[in-house]
C-alpha cells in the first residue's frame, strides 16, 4: 500500500473523494489507530476522534491502488478534485 500524509484537510470535500476510490483506503492517526475511509460507520466514528474545527488535524492515509492515492492526493494537495 501506499502512504501520504493530511494536514489541514476539508473533511466535507475529503469524504466526496473517497466516494471515487476503487480500493481499499486506511486512515491512521497519530495514535496508531487504523481505521478504513471505505466503511461508512467506521469513517463517521474514526474521523470523528481527530477533527479539529471542522478539519482533520492530521493523519497518513493508506491507498491500495496508485489511482485512488492521485485521487486523494491531489485533494489534499489542491483541495480540488480531479473532474474539477
Amino acid at each position: 500500500m501506499r502512504k501520504f500524509e493530511i494536514h489541514e484537510l476539508d473533511l466535507a470535500g475529503f469524504v466526496n473523494e473517497l466516494k471515487n476510490c476503487k480500493g481499499a483506503v486506511w486512515l491512521t492517526t497519530e495514535e496508531g489507530d487504523k481505521i478504513n475511509l471505505q466503511s461508512a460507520l467506521s469513517r463517521i466514528i474514526g474521523i470523528m476522534n481527530i477533527i479539529e474545527g471542522g478539519k482533520l488535524s492530521r493523519a497518513t492515509i493508506e491507498c491500495e491502488l496508485l489511482e485512488d492515492e492521485s485521487r486523494l492526493f491531489r485533494y489534499n494537495l489542491y483541495g480540488k478534485s480531479q473532474t474539477e
